[in-house]
């Protein structure tokens, strides 16, 4: 019981840490957004927590130590954020990502959401050993 609430522990700081991190890095300040109820943001915020905590759970499922799941949930978080920028760099140039969420673009918003679903499963796919 007492490993189950550390790993529970340890793998909700994970989370959190996971998401503060995307959101200091990124130009949109999607809490804020939410927060003026802007729908926009808060597909994209959902969405990142979801694909960070598929990673998370690969981490978790195919650790074989607390400081291993450590390890490969902070690379996986590290190559979320990664691979997030680049595919919003790769997005056509014919919108602005930030602009557009700030705008509350409910399109683009799922359109981030379900990005970054896919990217933690990918990543997550990769974390399996």
């Amino acid at each position: 019981m007492l490993d189950f609430l550390i790993y529970l522990a340890v793998s909700l700081a994970l989370l959190l840490v996971g998401l503060f991190l995307m959101e200091i890095t990124t130009k949109v300040k999607e809490f804020a957004l939410m927060a003026k109820g802007n729908k926009a943001a808060s597909y994209v915020l959902g969405g990142r927590l979801l694909g960070l905590a598929i990673v998370l759970y690969s981490a978790l499922a195919n650790s074989i130590s607390l400081v291993d799941m450590v390890i490969w949930g902070a690379v996986g978080i590290a190559a979320q954020i990664i691979v997030f920028y680049l595919t919003e760099w790769l997005t056509p140039r014919r919108f602005n990502v930030s602009q557009s969420i700030e705008e509350n673009n409910t399109a683009v918003g799922l359109f981030l959401l379900l990005l970054s679903i896919s990217i933690g499963i990918v990543i997550a796919g990769c974390l399996t050993y």
